[in-house]
C-alpha cells in the first residue's frame, strides 16, 4: 500500500513517470526502507528544492507509523544506481 502512494506520488511528479521504480525492503519488525528509483532529471523534481518535496512525501509516510507500527526510511536514487 505504502510503496503503491509513493510510485503515485512520483509518477504525477517526474516528466517520465514509465521510468519510476519502488522497491521495499523489511530489515527488521518495525523498520523498512523504501527506494524510489527515477531518471535522472527527475530525482531533483522528486526531492524539491530545499528538499520540500520528499521531506513533504515522509511527513505523510510518518502517519502510517501510528496505524501499523513501522517506520519507513525513504531514499530517492537514479536508475543507474538500481542494483542488478
Amino acid at each position: 500500500m505504502i510503496e503503491q502512494f509513493i510510485a503515485d506520488f512520483a509518477r504525477l511528479i517526474a516528466t517520465e513517470p514509465d521510468r519510476i521504480e519502488v522497491d521495499r525492503t523489511d530489515f527488521e519488525p518495525g523498520f523498512s526502507e523504501i527506494v524510489i528509483y527515477a531518471s535522472r532529471a527527475d530525482v531533483g523534481k522528486i526531492i524539491g528544492k530545499d528538499g520540500n518535496m520528499i521531506n513533504s512525501l515522509k511527513t505523510v509516510i510518518g502517519g502510517c507509523k501510528a496505524k501499523n507500527g513501522v517506520s519507513y526510511r525513504v531514499l530517492v536514487k537514479s536508475l543507474e544506481e538500481r542494483p542488478k
